[in-house]
């Protein structure tokens, strides 16, 4: 019976153990991504008042995108989807050949997703 009660022991503790490794490897996971994305868009900003070319500019875009969709936290999916809009209108304003709106985009994109960045530290 005491050998039982170690194993069960062993299994709970395991349990509890693998549980609180797996949530605090996913809270970085998010913040990597939260701050990734905001270097991104930052870098893409940059490039559009820089005058770079397009490519480079929506590669920028494009790597943030991937990098937003693993920023999810219940308090910013709003600010997210938000944020999101406003890097599509500058995706848009890009192929367009309109610049300065993409500018203006960027960086209303820039602004909720440190926004969003700021909560999600606050809150973790």
């Amino acid at each position: 019976m005491k050998t039982f009660n170690k194993i069960a022991a062993l299994v709970v503790f395991s349990i509890f153990a693998s549980t609180a490794f797996a949530e605090a490897t996913g809270e970085a996971a998010v913040r990597a991504a939260a701050e990734g994305t905001v270097v991104k868009i930052e870098e893409a900003a940059k490039l559009a008042e820089q005058g770079a070319d397009k490519e480079g500019i929506l590669k920028a875009i494009s790597e943030a995108r991937q990098l937003q969709k693993e920023f999810r936290y219940e308090g910013t999916e709003r600010l997210r989807q938000k944020a999101g809009d406003q890097v599509r209108h500058a995706r848009e304003a890009i192929a367009a050949n309109d610049m300065a709106a993409a500018k203006t985009h960027l960086n209303e994109a820039l602004a909720i997703y440190q926004e969003m960045l700021k909560i999600y530290q606050a809150a973790h």
